[in-house]
């Protein structure tokens, strides 16, 4: 499962859940962006990988915990997961999505 295809996703799996917004810019002074998100529940998915690339990929940074941190001062809720969490397990991966959109 790549980005991509969360929306075919959550389509398949979850037709009572609202289209995602893709791509969206949650800070005026950073360029961070959310992979998927609901803004009027401030609700967002970020969809990681690389966890397993030697040095831990593009999302074991400081600055991506910097923007999760962020996001949380500003009230946004975000979930993560890699692809394999969302194949091995989605429907556990979208009950939790469930919780969080309220």
């Amino acid at each position: 499962m790549s980005e991509l295809s969360f929306p075919q996703l959550l389509a398949a799996l979850a037709p009572d859940i609202a289209e995602p917004v893709a791509e969206f810019r949650f800070s005026k002074s950073r360029r961070w962006r959310f992979d998927f998100c609901w803004p009027e529940r401030k609700v967002a998915v970020e969809i990681s990988n690389g966890f397993w690339k030697p040095g831990g990929g593009r999302h074991s940074t400081d600055g991506d915990r910097d923007k999760r941190n962020t996001a949380a001062s500003m009230g946004w809720r975000v979930l993560e997961w890699t692809d394999k969490a969302l194949a091995d397990d989605p429907d556990y991966c979208l009950s939790l999505l469930r919780l969080a959109l309220g």
